[in-house]
Formats: C-alpha cells, sequence, structure tokens
C-alpha cells in the first residue's frame, strides 16, 4: 500500500512528470497536496491505471486534495532548454501555482531535481509507486496531457497521438516519414532513427 506522506507534521507536495520520451508535444507536471492520513485503495502509479480509472481517480484527487497545479513546458522551450531543464520548469511552475497551502517538504519523483525557492525536497525513485501524493500528481500530469494529445491528434492526424500521445512508436515514427514533422515535433529529438540525438540530459 502507498504511503500517505513521508513526515508527520509537514505539509508535503507531491510533484511528478510525464512525456519526458515524447518526441512530440509538451512535458507536464502536477504538484499535490493531500491531507495527512488520506487514504484512497484505487490510487497508485499512473501508469499501472487504466484510462477509465485516471479519469475517475483525477475528479477523487481534485476534490480530495487540499492544493493541486499543473504546469506544461512545450516543445519549443524543451528544444531550448533541454527536457530534463523542462522537466524541472514544469514541476516549479506548477509549484507556482499553489497559493493555497506554502509546501515545506517536496516530495519528486526521480532521482533529481532543481531546487524550489529554498523548500526542503526528497527524491524518491519511483516515488508514484511509493507515495500517494506523488501518484496523485502523475495522474493529473497524465490525464491532462492525454487530453491534449487527443485534441493534436484532431489537429494533425497520422501519427497516432490519440492512442501514443507523442511517444515513439512505429506508427509515429512511419507518420514523421510519411507526412514529415509537425510545429509540435521536438526538433531536438532523435524523430527517426537515422537522425542524430542531439539531446543533452544536464
Amino acid at each position: 500500500m502507498l504511503r500517505s506522506s513521508f513526515t508527520p507534521h509537514l505539509i508535503e507536495a507531491g510533484c511528478d512528470e510525464v512525456g519526458r520520451g515524447c518526441l512530440a508535444g509538451p512535458v507536464v507536471a502536477a504538484a499535490v497536496i493531500l491531507p495527512k492520513k488520506y487514504r484512497h485503495k484505487l490510487l497508485r502509479d499512473s501508469k499501472q491505471l487504466k484510462k477509465e480509472q485516471r479519469d475517475a481517480l483525477q475528479g477523487d484527487i481534485r476534490r480530495d486534495a487540499l492544493a493541486w497545479a499543473i504546469a506544461a513546458v512545450d516543445n519549443e522551450e524543451i528544444d531550448r532548454i533541454n527536457i530534463l531543464n523542462a522537466s524541472f520548469k514544469a514541476m516549479h511552475l506548477a509549484l507556482d501555482q499553489i497559493r493555497e497551502l506554502r509546501p515545506e517538504l517536496l516530495l519528486i519523483d526521480g532521482n533529481r531535481f532543481k531546487p524550489y525557492q529554498e523548500i526542503r525536497f526528497e527524491c524518491v525513485i519511483k516515488g508514484d509507486d511509493k507515495y500517494l501524493s506523488i501518484a496523485a500528481a502523475s495522474v493529473l500530469a497524465k490525464t491532462y496531457r492525454d487530453d491534449l494529445m487527443a485534441r493534436y491528434h484532431e489537429q494533425y492526424p497520422g501519427y497516432g497521438w490519440i492512442t501514443n500521445v507523442g511517444y515513439p512508436t512505429n506508427e509515429h515514427r512511419e507518420g514523421i516519414k510519411r507526412l514529415g514533422e509537425t510545429p509540435l515535433h521536438r526538433k531536438s529529438f532523435r524523430l527517426l532513427p537515422d537522425q542524430l540525438e542531439l539531446f543533452v540530459d544536464e
């Protein structure tokens, strides 16, 4: 069972992002502050949930959370600052929006983070499968981004974004070969296997 908190008393915000490995679209992050001793029998890492479960859970999270926010960094900014920095920026932008409560501790999914406003943070590998607040952030970020990519699919059909949401599937690669790049593609990424990888993770 996922833990409700890292500490007994500090106000904790769980943070997670989605879309780092995509070839197109933004990277999206969410921050969520849940009540202490919060419980939810279905809430877990969004990747382990079906779409219908995520869609239902996002309503519960928005209702039950003490505070929550979602932010995105678009593909052009990703190309300018690289995907790792864009992921940190998306988390920072989400935290900027939380004004109801000031977090005293940030729980970050993964092993790296850029400090935010001198607030203490803990990086937790696979944190979305360990802490409810991180899992909640993963659900909000993924449902928001999946819905966004579904709308982009209507604008740019032929890449399979309705199902692959921008990840490098065969259908997506074939769409790039056949139709070329869209304004939403990340130019610094290896869009096709024979392209040079320009992304530097630092």
